[in-house]
């Protein structure tokens, strides 16, 4: 009998960056899942099933199971550990998971603080209600922010070395925001260009991330 795939749920709006995270990871793993949308205009989140399986009503939410799991880079730490311990994406070894883990902890504490207020600025703000003064003011210091990762690849294919792993899979998904929106001026970061052009081949990113953003 072939070895059956696992059933994972996923719960969560495609456009949502940190959905896109996970629905990455699970394709690189080669993982098989449903998804089920939730969050803004397919509401969701605050009824009390959903609730009961994560109290935040965000997304994204995991279910395998009887187990069910929040907290997008949570979720891609446990895919890799519960159905690919040997994957290459989240390393064995300890400094290399440590540095893989720190880039994953410096995205939500540094990197999405800044990204956050350009692309709702843009993306989710009707032309006519869009302060440009201030989104550009954002910009410039998130431009700041991507500078920090544009020096960490200027000797590195990807962001902790020669191998992609899920931090290049958290940190891609936002560049696809910085680098996709419209209006504002951002300095040239060539090694950021770079490393973000290595992503096009991938199934996962051309599937879940590439699209036009919402």
């Amino acid at each position: 009998m072939p070895e059956q795939k696992p059933q994972l749920t996923v719960w969560g709006r495609a456009n949502s960056v940190n959905v896109q995270k996970v629905l990455w990871c699970l394709t690189e793993l080669d993982l098989a899942f449903e998804r089920i949308d939730a969050g803004m205009q397919f509401g969701r989140t605050r009824d009390a099933e959903y609730l009961a399986m994560n109290p935040n009503s965000r997304i994204p939410t995991l279910v395998d199971g009887d187990y069910v799991l929040w907290e997008s880079n949570s979720i891609m730490r446990y895919l890799c550990l519960a159905y690919r311990q040997d994957t290459p994406i989240y390393p064995q070894a300890a400094k290399r998971r440590a540095g893989v883990d720190r880039w994953l902890d410096w995205t939500l504490s540094t990197l999405q603080p800044a990204d956050r207020p350009v692309f709702w600025g843009i993306v989710r703000t009707p032309p006519a209600e869009r302060d440009m003064a201030r989104i550009q003011k954002d910009a410039d210091a998130a431009a700041e922010v991507w500078r920090i990762l544009d020096q960490q690849l200027a000797t590195r294919r990807f962001v902790e070395g020669d191998d992609f792993t899920i931090a290049d899979i958290a940190l891609a998904a936002y560049a696809r925001r910085w680098l996709g929106v419209e209006g504002i001026t951002r300095p040239t970061l060539s090694n950021l260009n770079r490393w973000f052009a290595e992503f096009a081949s991938r199934p996962g990113f051309d599937r879940y991330v590439a699209p036009p953003m919402s």
